[in-house]
């Protein structure tokens, strides 16, 4: 990488941001799903990995060369991922436990189970819509990235970035649901 580039990086060149983005985003995504193993979060790391690359870049230390330090990045998101990861199995079981048919509910539960049902339904239609029609297609109709990009004639990429969007703002508008299913014993 030149070094006219990471000078224009510095600078606030959106244009410099956007070919190191091309040049790096694939690389790094792939290394971020290796190491979670998780499509969703590594999307996620690689995204908080060039916005923080953005609002750093007038102050990163590239001693050893940008790639070397998005890799180290990857590395550290990871770890902190992990180190997070203990609270959200915690909260990923409690959710299991919820939408989980084969549990025994009582009909108080069930019926605050299928208002749940509905708030998530609700979450969803609140997206832009093509972006819940990607994810529609990805999480519902359980199609890959490549059927997605090709019935939607969309890039591969953009697929990726409307479900890690989607799956965001869900968690945004989403995260009371827990505290919730908490406070009323269904966990």
């Amino acid at each position: 990488m030149s070094e006219t580039l990471l000078s224009s990086l510095r600078c606030g060149s959106h244009q410099a941001m956007a070919e190191i983005y091309q040049l790096y985003w694939e690389d790094i995504f792939d290394v971020a799903l290796k190491k979670t193993g998780d499509e969703a979060l590594a999307q996620d790391i690689t995204q908080e990995i060039f916005i923080s690359l953005w609002e750093n870049r007038k102050t990163i230390n590239l001693l050893s060369g940008l790639g070397a330090y998005l890799h180290g990045a990857v590395k550290y998101k990871v770890i902190n991922s992990f180190r997070s990861g203990n609270l959200k199995a915690h909260h990923y079981m409690a959710l299991s436990a919820l939408t989980d048919e084969k549990d025994t509910i009582t009909a108080d539960n069930k019926l605050m189970l299928k208002e749940l049902h509905l708030e998530v339904d609700a979450a969803i239609a609140l997206l832009p819509e093509k972006m819940q029609q990607v994810f529609s297609m990805s999480r519902k109709q359980d199609k890959s990235i490549k059927e997605i990009a090709s019935e939607m004639d969309i890039s591969a990429q953009t697929v990726k970035n409307q479900i890690s969007a989607a799956l965001k703002l869900l968690k945004k508008s989403l995260s009371y649901i827990l505290l919730m299913a908490v406070l009323i014993g269904l966990t």
